[in-house]
Protein backbone atom coordinates (compact mmCIF):
# COMPACT_ATOMS: atom_id res chain seq x y z
CA UNK A 1 0.00 0.00 0.00
CA UNK A 2 1.09 3.50 -0.61
CA UNK A 3 2.40 5.60 2.05
CA UNK A 4 0.37 8.51 3.07
CA UNK A 5 3.14 10.84 2.46
CA UNK A 6 3.87 9.56 -0.97
CA UNK A 7 0.24 9.67 -2.58
CA UNK A 8 1.57 13.31 -4.49
CA UNK A 9 4.67 11.69 -5.89
CA UNK A 10 3.55 9.59 -8.25
CA UNK A 11 0.83 11.42 -9.34
CA UNK A 12 0.99 12.84 -13.10
CA UNK A 13 0.78 16.79 -12.22
CA UNK A 14 0.69 19.30 -14.65
CA UNK A 15 -0.08 23.13 -14.66
CA UNK A 16 -2.17 25.53 -15.88
CA UNK A 17 -2.93 29.42 -16.37
CA UNK A 18 -6.42 31.15 -17.80
CA UNK A 19 -6.43 33.38 -20.90
CA UNK A 20 -9.55 35.60 -22.20
CA UNK A 21 -10.04 33.97 -25.37
CA UNK A 22 -9.61 30.63 -25.90
CA UNK A 23 -9.90 31.04 -29.92
CA UNK A 24 -7.26 33.42 -29.82
CA UNK A 25 -5.10 31.29 -27.33
CA UNK A 26 -5.53 28.40 -30.07
CA UNK A 27 -4.36 29.94 -32.90
CA UNK A 28 -1.26 31.64 -31.03
CA UNK A 29 -0.22 27.96 -29.84
CA UNK A 30 -0.93 25.97 -32.30
CA UNK A 31 -0.79 28.33 -35.49
CA UNK A 32 1.80 31.01 -34.27
CA UNK A 33 4.40 28.50 -32.01
CA UNK A 34 3.24 25.23 -33.83
CA UNK A 35 2.48 23.22 -30.30
CA UNK A 36 -0.04 20.55 -31.03
CA UNK A 37 -3.59 21.82 -28.96
CA UNK A 38 -7.05 20.06 -28.15
CA UNK A 39 -9.89 21.71 -27.47
CA UNK A 40 -12.21 19.79 -25.63
CA UNK A 41 -15.11 21.67 -23.14
CA UNK A 42 -13.78 25.27 -23.99
CA UNK A 43 -10.43 24.42 -23.01
CA UNK A 44 -7.38 23.65 -24.47
CA UNK A 45 -4.55 21.44 -24.03
CA UNK A 46 -0.51 22.11 -25.06
CA UNK A 47 0.48 18.78 -25.48
CA UNK A 48 4.15 19.68 -24.98
CA UNK A 49 7.20 17.46 -25.58
CA UNK A 50 8.36 14.51 -23.32
CA UNK A 51 4.60 13.96 -22.73
CA UNK A 52 3.96 16.84 -20.55
CA UNK A 53 0.84 19.10 -21.08
CA UNK A 54 -0.64 22.40 -19.64
CA UNK A 55 -4.27 23.13 -19.26
CA UNK A 56 -5.37 27.05 -20.84
CA UNK A 57 -8.52 27.34 -19.24
CA UNK A 58 -10.69 30.49 -20.10
CA UNK A 59 -11.54 33.32 -17.56
CA UNK A 60 -13.42 36.67 -17.74
CA UNK A 61 -11.77 38.57 -15.50
CA UNK A 62 -8.38 37.36 -16.37
CA UNK A 63 -5.25 39.49 -15.42
CA UNK A 64 -2.10 38.18 -17.13
CA UNK A 65 0.72 36.38 -15.02
CA UNK A 66 3.24 39.23 -14.04
CA UNK A 67 5.67 36.15 -13.95
CA UNK A 68 6.74 33.16 -16.34
CA UNK A 69 4.26 30.84 -16.55
CA UNK A 70 5.65 28.79 -19.66
CA UNK A 71 9.44 28.12 -20.54
CA UNK A 72 10.65 26.73 -23.80
CA UNK A 73 14.20 25.34 -23.80
CA UNK A 74 15.89 25.73 -27.35
CA UNK A 75 19.38 25.06 -28.69
CA UNK A 76 19.22 28.26 -30.04
CA UNK A 77 17.60 31.59 -28.75
CA UNK A 78 19.00 33.76 -31.26
CA UNK A 79 17.65 31.17 -34.40
CA UNK A 80 14.19 30.77 -32.03
CA UNK A 81 13.74 34.76 -32.03
CA UNK A 82 14.05 34.95 -35.24
CA UNK A 83 12.01 32.39 -36.33
CA UNK A 84 9.49 33.67 -34.13
CA UNK A 85 9.74 37.22 -34.89
CA UNK A 86 8.96 35.88 -38.99
CA UNK A 87 5.54 34.56 -37.48
CA UNK A 88 4.81 37.94 -36.10
CA UNK A 89 5.97 37.06 -32.05
CA UNK A 90 7.04 40.33 -30.28
CA UNK A 91 9.99 40.13 -27.54
CA UNK A 92 9.72 41.47 -24.05
CA UNK A 93 12.48 44.65 -23.77
CA UNK A 94 14.12 45.23 -20.40
CA UNK A 95 15.98 47.83 -19.37
CA UNK A 96 16.10 47.53 -15.31
CA UNK A 97 19.42 46.74 -13.45
CA UNK A 98 19.36 43.17 -12.90
CA UNK A 99 17.72 42.77 -15.71
CA UNK A 100 18.65 44.12 -19.44
CA UNK A 101 17.69 42.49 -22.75
CA UNK A 102 19.50 43.75 -26.31
CA UNK A 103 18.01 45.19 -29.48
CA UNK A 104 16.55 41.38 -29.88
CA UNK A 105 15.09 41.00 -26.59
CA UNK A 106 17.63 38.57 -25.79
CA UNK A 107 19.09 38.60 -22.16
CA UNK A 108 22.73 37.17 -22.50
CA UNK A 109 23.24 38.28 -18.55
CA UNK A 110 26.36 36.69 -16.65
CA UNK A 111 25.01 33.48 -14.09
CA UNK A 112 21.88 33.04 -15.77
CA UNK A 113 21.42 31.48 -19.18
CA UNK A 114 20.47 33.13 -22.24
CA UNK A 115 16.84 34.04 -22.09
CA UNK A 116 14.14 35.97 -24.37
CA UNK A 117 10.21 36.52 -22.62
CA UNK A 118 7.33 37.06 -24.84
CA UNK A 119 3.89 36.94 -24.56
CA UNK A 120 0.24 34.90 -25.11
CA UNK A 121 -2.20 36.79 -26.52
CA UNK A 122 -3.85 37.08 -23.34
CA UNK A 123 -0.50 38.68 -21.71
CA UNK A 124 0.64 35.79 -19.77
CA UNK A 125 4.30 35.76 -20.06
CA UNK A 126 6.36 33.04 -21.73
CA UNK A 127 10.16 32.08 -22.38
CA UNK A 128 12.64 30.41 -24.71
CA UNK A 129 15.88 29.55 -22.68
CA UNK A 130 19.13 27.97 -23.83
CA UNK A 131 19.41 24.84 -22.37
CA UNK A 132 22.68 23.91 -20.88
Amino acid sequence: MQQEHDLLKTSRAFSGYSVNDVARAKSFYGDTLGLNVSESNGLLTLHLAGGNNVLIYPKPNHTPATFTVLNFPVASVDDTVDMLVKRGVRFEHYNEPNLQTDEKGVCRASGGPVIAWFKDPAGNVLSILEAD
